[in-house]
């Protein structure tokens, strides 16, 4: 038998990570990261940009976790990304860079909280808050494209993290 949103034997747990968005403005794409922030129980969700939609689109995707999950909106993602080094949060950059290494390969520490910081859904996450990373992570892929769209690989990215803490 299928089990419902009401009668899954999911325990619920808040991980230490922060989702900062440089720049990602499309209206599905931010519903579905509300969406899986709060699946994967992350702490906080970071709206970076001048025009963040919240309209029916967003709240169409996103399914109401929008009431659920803690988040915020800031003018822009390198304040963001300084005011969390600052804390002590360990800057994550999911980019395809020449020094980026697998997400599967990496091992994220229990001892600092994990600020993940998804790019643009055109330019990825910009160089200057990949300058200011600890880590950069990628998801290898074996076609010809040599990217996927943002929400997808957050979800991989999310998944591997997770996993990885509890």
């Amino acid at each position: 038998m299928q089990l419902t949103h009401y009668t899954t034997h999911f325990k619920k747990h808040k991980f230490p990570i922060i989702v900062v968005c440089d720049n990602v403005t499309n209206a599905p794409n931010i519903g579905s990261l509300f969406r899986i922030s709060d699946a994967f129980g992350i702490e906080k969700l970071i709206l970076c940009g001048d025009h963040i939609p919240f309209g029916r689109k967003m709240t169409k995707t996103s399914r109401a976790t929008e009431k659920v999950v803690d988040f915020q909106i800031a003018k822009n993602a390198i304040d963001s990304v300084l005011t969390l080094k600052k804390e002590g949060y360990y800057i994550v950059s999911l980019e395809i860079t020449e020094n980026s290494m697998p997400v599967h390969n990496h091992n994220f520490s229990k001892e600092k909280p994990i600020a993940l910081i998804v790019g643009d859904e055109n330019f990825g996450v910009s160089e200057d808050i990949l300058n200011l990373s600890d880590q950069i992570i990628h998801i290898d892929m074996f076609g010809q494209n040599s990217s996927m769209n943002v929400v997808q690989a957050t979800n991989i990215a999310l998944y591997e993290i997770t996993k990885q803490l509890l």
